[in-house]
């Protein structure tokens, strides 16, 4: 018998953060993640107390645990940014959204590693990315740094494990490090998940390079795009070039027990549907 998952989705945040758990509770989720403020916006205005006390009650009334919720940064933000005020800015908008994450009492940040922009190298961008880390930590606590890997499209880094262990090896606070594997990222960066002997080589390289302690979520979306394209296009499961036989698969695995399982897939209508599929495949 396999354990239980913990399975949602990206849900909205409109109207307030607190209306998120509401979301995710309405699709049968146990897990979930949002956007604390506009992810396309460098500033928002505070979090108010109202909102605040109000997230946290509806956490609790419908039992998602905040250790299975799993934010997501803005997309404005890139931690490896090659000019001074680039960088600068990002550090002090990932400042705020960690910030956001402990007046909310989470645990986890995801975010995208950042791009180089064909200005410094790929050593040089992930070195800055592991520093816009320590600057951030260093000004907070109890929220986790969590690095997702990316498809490599355009300039973008965190596109092969490699990167992933280089940033966290410069990261001075190891406890509060960790990794996202998004699925359709990862087989389109190369990695053939879907293959039953290459899922598997892929995990013991993740294990060996990075290392399973230090995997803390799941993005589980198909793809639209094939293997090694490196262009990140998500589907909705088993629509894509992924195939159901991979998500079969992946959810039985115990491996992915005790992390946020999160949906990504473009068609919202579907995810109820897809949470209850993933469970009859348990």
């Amino acid at each position: 018998m396999s354990k239980p998952r913990y399975i949602g989705a990206h849900v909205s945040a409109a109207g307030g953060v607190e209306n998120a758990p509401l979301n995710a509770a309405a699709i049968g989720a146990n897990a979930f993640a949002l956007f604390t403020k506009n992810q396309r916006q460098w500033v928002a205005k505070p979090l108010s107390s109202g909102s605040i006390d109000l997230f946290k009650q509806h956490c609790e009334e419908n039992q998602l645990d905040p250790a299975f919720i799993l934010p997501h940064d803005s997309y404005l933000i890139n931690l490896g940014h090659p000019k001074r005020e680039g960088i600068e800015k990002s550090r002090k908008a990932f400042l705020d959204e960690m910030q956001r994450c402990e007046q909310l009492g989470l645990q986890l940040l995801n975010f995208h590693p950042g791009s180089h922009l064909n200005e410094i190298t790929e050593d040089e961008c992930l070195k800055r990315i592991a520093e816009s880390i320590n600057f951030v930590l260093d000004k907070t606590k109890g929220v986790t740094a969590v690095i997702e890997n990316t498809s490599g499209q355009g300039t973008n880094m965190g596109y092969k494990f490699e990167h992933l262990a280089q940033i966290i090896n410069g990261v001075e606070d190891k406890s509060r490090v960790g990794v996202c594997i998004d699925t359709c990222h990862a087989y389109t960066a190369g990695y053939d998940i879907v293959d039953a002997d290459g899922y598997s080589e892929t995990w013991k390289k993740f294990d060996e390079i990075i290392g399973a302690e230090y995997l803390k979520g799941i993005h589980l979306n198909d793809s639209k795009k094939p293997l090694a394209s490196r262009v990140d296009r998500h589907d909705s499961l088993g629509q894509g070039l992924m195939g159901k036989d991979f998500f079969k698969r992946f959810i039985r695995d115990d491996r992915f027990s005790a992390i946020p399982i999160v949906l990504e897939t473009p068609d919202e209508s579907l995810w109820e549907k897809e949470i209850e599929w993933l469970r009859s495949k348990l």
